[in-house]
């Protein structure tokens, strides 16, 4: 059922994902700061785990049709119901000329999901918010148009940079219903954005952070014995843009003189292929894969470790990280930090201070590896740095408030 009084309707691609916990994050601080608001899904739950910050929400969690497919009466309810809607020839001749340049059945099921949610959202939304510029804004596009609403969008990685150019700009227009404003997590990204827009603060900057009160304070560090492996970690997800392809070639170079052990949490669709890849390396026997795990165990794998590893780069459809929340959960571990100056990394660490920032070819992330193992006083140094970057200028609370202030505008509530 759904709320009478939602003033806000939330529109994100799943829900729960643990991939996606800098969402959860946001959402229960919005809700906390009293933006009152519903989800409503695109997909349902796939991930077997959940993250304590998805408990902790209050707000109602509804799911659009998956497939339309799979539930044509409800589709065909908010047709019926959209052609009645004062906005519907406006819509129609815009869903036409999308498709006429996208010619998939993503296009078709993105307007029909918008029927259902233009249906089947309360009386009282004032507006919409999108997680991703790409089919979740998409979605509260058409819906808001419907609706005679406004609508908005926070943009994080992939949606900025594989959409299409003549999207992202109608998206970023006033004359072509595009969103009331948007945020994205990256400078990088926002200065991108800002060029395709009609406008040049049409996108603000507004950093995730973290909220460092569902981490324990950092561990005192013990130096590891000689006889002890250097224990290296990582977090993400097995696609091509974490680059993890690329760190397996470098641990398979590091010298037999080194003793070292790697762990990987989290799942993806090249799990396979990069475990034969360690198999043909011969490094498969110095390798766990954790798959998909909560916070409490990632925070314990990181306070265990010698070294945190993110080898991003850029895919070849030119997909890319925007700035990795696993790099402040391991700052604010003082775990020292190994990455790649890929999109808006460098917004957080400056190579040498807060971490070492290399190209991602093997070799070069063997030689850094190195550098590190020889002298761990230099990594507790750079973790020491990080530390006090994200205690300084990366928590959470300045950008939701700041979130938080533009919802309510767009929604012509106080403030």
């Amino acid at each position: 059922m759904t709320s009478e009084t939602a003033r806000l309707g939330v529109v994100v691609k799943g829900w729960p994902r643990l991939s996606e916990t800098f969402i959860a994050q946001e959402l229960v601080a919005l809700e906390a700061a009293g933006i009152d608001f519903e989800i409503w899904s695109l997909r349902h739950p796939t991930d077997k785990k959940t993250h304590p910050l998805h408990d902790r929400l209050q707000a109602a969690v509804h799911y659009l049709p998956e497939y339309l497919r799979d539930e044509p009466l409800r589709v065909a309810r908010g047709f019926i119901n959209a052609v009645t809607q004062p906005g519907f020839a406006k819509t129609w001749r815009m869903i036409r000329a999308d498709y006429a340049r996208e010619r998939t059945p993503n296009r078709l099921r993105r307007f029909g999901q918008a029927c259902v949610l233009a249906r089947e959202l309360p009386d009282a939304t004032l507006g919409l918010y999108a997680h991703f510029l790409h089919t979740p804004s998409s979605v509260a596009r058409y819906a808001a148009m419907l609706r005679g609403i406004p609508w908005s969008f926070s943009a994080h990685a992939k949606d900025i940079w594989t959409s299409p150019e003549w999207e992202l700009r109608e998206k970023l227009a006033a004359d072509s219903h595009g969103a009331e404003f948007g945020a994205t997590c990256t400078a990088f990204g926002a200065e991108h954005l800002n060029s395709l827009a009609d406008r040049k603060d049409r996108v603000d900057l507004v950093y995730h952070g973290l909220d460092l009160e569902r981490f324990p304070p950092p561990p005192e560090k013990k130096r590891r014995k000689p006889d002890e492996p250097m224990a290296l970690m990582s977090v993400g997800r097995l696609v091509e843009k974490k680059g993890f392809d690329r760190l397996i070639h470098a641990l398979a170079q590091l010298p037999k003189s080194l003793d070292w052990h790697w762990t990987h949490i989290g799942g993806g669709a090249l799990k396979e292929e990069l475990q034969r890849l360690a198999l043909e390396h011969g490094v498969a026997d110095r390798i766990t894969w954790r798959g998909a795990c909560d916070q409490p165990e990632v925070i314990a794998e990181m306070r265990a470790a010698d070294l945190f590893v993110l080898p991003s780069r850029v895919a070849e459809d030119g997909d890319r990280d925007g700035l990795p929340n696993v790099l402040m959960e391991a700052a604010s571990q003082k775990l020292p930090i190994l990455s790649t100056p890929v999109s808006a990394i460098p917004e957080f660490i400056d190579n040498g201070i807060h971490g070492l920032l290399t190209d991602d070819a093997p070799q070069s992330i063997a030689s850094e590896v190195q550098r590190l193992a020889a002298d761990p006083a230099l990594g507790e140094k750079m973790a020491e740095a990080a530390f006090e970057r994200l205690m300084s200028d990366f928590q959470m609370a300045p950008g939701i408030a700041h979130l938080a202030k533009r919802l309510r505008q767009m929604m012509d509530l106080p403030s």
